[in-house]
């Protein structure tokens, strides 16, 4: 098997910043063992494969361990990789998930532009156990579909300075925990906790 994997760091246009996420363009769909495999060896947080079709690429994503239902940052990678390495001229790129649907991306100059469903959330009472697994008391907590917690704090240094315990995270009920404020020099910051994933 000779299949081309691309790295490629999201969100930054610094070297050894942003997040990173392996990108494996196929011609046709390989077994999902060998994917997860494949992505168990990238030992990156996702790896994304697609595949052509008509008018859209079919899209996975696997982290080294399950696949997931949607991943950001390496469909972003993705779309990286269609226009910059694999020369697609078109400004607008359809991707199709068998369990996310439909998802795009837009070139707009340098920018990448991805528009991804929303998640519908609810405001819940702050969980004590949420809150000592990432190390600091939220000012504000969120539930969402897909076993999703997402932990809003007060600044961006809040964020950098968490150190959760993976080990308490990983004992929560919730799948992935997404903290975030407001940023300093961007819009917002955010992390995500998803050992078990």
């Amino acid at each position: 098997m000779n299949l081309q994997i691309f790295q490629v760091d999201a969100f930054t246009k610094e070297v050894f910043r942003g997040n990173p996420a392996a990108v494996v363009p196929l011609s046709k769909w390989l077994d999902d063992q060998t994917m997860q495999r494949i992505a168990a060896e990238n030992n990156l947080a996702e790896t994304a494969f697609f595949v052509p079709k008509d008018d859209h690429y079919e899209i996975r994503w696997f982290t080294p361990l399950v696949e997931i239902n949607l991943c950001g940052h390496a469909t972003l990678g993705s779309a990286y990789v269609i226009f910059n390495c694999l020369h697609l001229e078109d400004q607008f790129i359809k991707f199709r998930s068998p369990i996310s649907g439909e998802l795009s991306v837009e070139k707009q100059g340098d920018v990448l532009v991805l528009d991804f469903p929303a998640y519908e959330s609810t405001e819940v009472k702050i969980s004590k156990d949420a809150a000592q697994a990432v190390g600091k008391t939220p000012k504000t907590m969120f539930e969402t579909q897909g076993d999703m917690a997402m932990l809003v704090f007060e600044n961006e240094a809040e964020i950098q300075n968490l150190a959760p315990d993976m080990s308490a995270v990983s004992a929560l009920e919730y799948r992935e925990i997404i903290v975030t404020a407001r940023g300093d020099s961007a819009d917002v910051v955010s992390r995500m906790f998803a050992p078990r994933v």
